[in-house]
């Protein structure tokens, strides 16, 4: 089992090594004076969003640091936490039910030491295996969800927003001769 599990790890991690950038650096004209001509390196290349992807696989969190999105962090870990918990807490509920059933089992008994008897028991048995089970779905999704936002967050780097994009609301009062006076919101979009 441990074999198969270190093959699938390989092979799901080679093809982000083979990948290579492709960067051509072009060589100045000499005929050409640039005494007066900045070179600006592109906000975007600074963050490669393979790069964030591998980071975030290998170190849940790193890629979200890699873009410098730090805030993100505690959503990450605190994600995992309450996920981890959950299946902490199914695990032990689904441990103490086969526990209890066992001992009626064993010593032919009807009622358990905490009082359930076996028809009680088998169906918590299976909810808690259910929960857990769910539990272990939503922290691979957590961990998934993690990747895709780092891997999308160093893309959205590049994206340009336009300073004048503004989104206003403020509390509005109205007066208008055959309603009265309203009060609510105004909305406004300046593009």
């Amino acid at each position: 089992m441990k074999f198969r599990i270190l093959f699938a790890t390989l092979i799901l991690t080679t093809p982000l090594w083979a990948q290579e950038d492709s960067i051509r650096v072009v060589e100045p004209d000499p005929t050409v004076d640039l005494s007066d001509t900045i070179l600006i390196q592109s906000y975007a290349q600074r963050f490669n969003p393979d790069r964030a992807s591998f980071l975030a696989a290998v170190l849940p969190g790193a890629g979200q640091i890699y873009n410098k999105k730090y805030w993100k962090l505690p959503l990450v870990y605190g994600g995992f936490g309450v996920v981890g918990y959950g299946l902490r807490f199914y695990q032990d509920l689904y441990k103490d039910y086969k526990r209890q059933l066992f001992y009626i089992l064993e010593n032919n008994t009807t009622e358990s030491l905490e009082g359930y008897t076996e028809s009680q028991l088998r169906p918590a048995i299976d909810q808690a295996r259910h929960q857990r089970d769910l539990m272990v779905i939503l922290m691979a999704a957590v961990y998934v969800l993690q990747i895709v936002d780092a891997h999308v967050d160093a893309h959205l780097k590049e994206f340009d927003v336009n300073p004048n994009l503004q989104v206003r609301m403020q509390p509005m009062i109205r007066s208008d001769l055959l309603v009265g006076r309203q009060a609510g919101f105004s909305v406004t979009l300046r593009f």
